[in-house]
């Protein structure tokens, strides 16, 4: 009800389908650090009441004017987004996710710690039959989040590649660019997850504070994911790129990151970022996660003890990913 509380119990009536849209009765949702940061309005965009959670699957039990991409019954996904324009530049190029007025599942509307949500059946995504649905949910949002910064940056399966942060986004990443072909080092701070790690698809595992592994892996990676939201020492991961070398940030770090010009414009190496992917590289990774056998590694909760969940997600201990089953009804 106010920022930093703890989730009770709410109801609301939501406003009568509009065209295109889809009702679901919410089975899980994942829970996410955005979840914790909109819960805190660490960004300053949260509107209270708030009803986090924004990834979710469910099956469609009512649909509005005409849509007409699903019937009930239908079992589907639903994301960071619910909607965009579908007319501005960038939707029309395909590009959803950077719709400059795309409808955010949590931010000024109710997401999906519930019995129902209602999103556009551009931004509900079919179920595969081929994953399984308690698990699947976080792929909505970590998922798609590490998923499309390999498609966008056409990360190719010959690179050397690092992922920076193994939680909830770090572990899929691990597995996605393990199967996409390259050969992956994985950046951790905590001890003992090596062999954890290596079954995940790292075919090594290396620590940003062990200057010693560092010097070795000097100008090595053609690819580096941060999947953590803090600062880091951004001089250090520049000097492990290598020439034409991106790194790329998908986590939310608030402070401005300081960056040497000089060792990038010589090694002609860049630094990027994005959100999270399209509804068309959604469908692609979905069917790359069932293609491949990938799968979030999750935890589980009843909706009922949402309140645990999260204090079990502030500790830092979950491995990977929490899911919340719906107990409501």
């Amino acid at each position: 009800m106010k920022a930093g509380a703890p989730l009770q119990p709410f109801e609301y009536t939501p406003k009568p389908l509009a065209e295109g849209e889809v009702e679901i009765q919410v089975e899980s949702c994942g829970i996410c650090h955005s979840d914790l940061s909109m819960i805190g309005n660490d960004w300053g965009n949260a509107v209270f009441p708030l009803v986090p959670g924004h990834e979710v699957v469910g099956k469609v039990v009512n649909v509005g004017p005409a849509a007409h991409r699903f019937k009930k019954g239908d079992r589907v996904g639903v994301g960071w987004f619910t909607n965009s324009c579908r007319y501005c530049h960038p939707c029309q190029q395909g590009d959803l996710n950077l719709c400059a007025t795309a409808e955010q599942t949590i931010v000024g509307r109710h997401g999906g710690f519930a019995d129902r949500i209602i999103a556009h059946e551009m931004w509900t995504h079919p179920m595969p039959a081929g994953l399984d649905p308690v698990s699947s949910g976080p792929l909505f949002c970590g998922g798609i989040t590490v998923f499309s910064p390999i498609v966008i940056s056409e990360v190719q399966p010959t690179a050397r590649v690092a992922v920076v942060g193994i939680g909830g986004l770090g572990h899929l990443a691990l597995q996605f660019l393990h199967h996409w072909g390259c050969d992956v080092t994985a950046f951790t701070s905590t001890s003992g997850k090596t062999e954890e790690l290596k079954k995940l698809g790292a075919h090594q595992v290396a620590s940003l504070k062990n200057e010693a592994e560092l010097d070795k892996l000097n100008g090595s990676f053609d690819f580096i994911l941060v999947t953590v939201n803090v600062s880091l020492d951004w001089a250090r991961l520049i000097q492990l790129l290598a020439p034409k070398g991106r790194l790329h940030l998908v986590g939310a770090v608030l402070e401005p990151l300081s960056l040497p010009v000089f060792p990038m414009l010589m090694g002609q190496k860049m630094v990027s970022a994005s959100p999270l992917g399209s509804p068309a590289v959604t469908a692609d990774m979905l069917d790359f996660c069932v293609r491949h056998k990938i799968a979030p590694k999750v935890e589980t909760f009843p909706m009922s003890k949402v309140n645990d969940a999260l204090t079990h997600l502030r500790s830092g201990k979950p491995r990977f990913r929490i899911v919340l089953q719906n107990d409501f009804s």
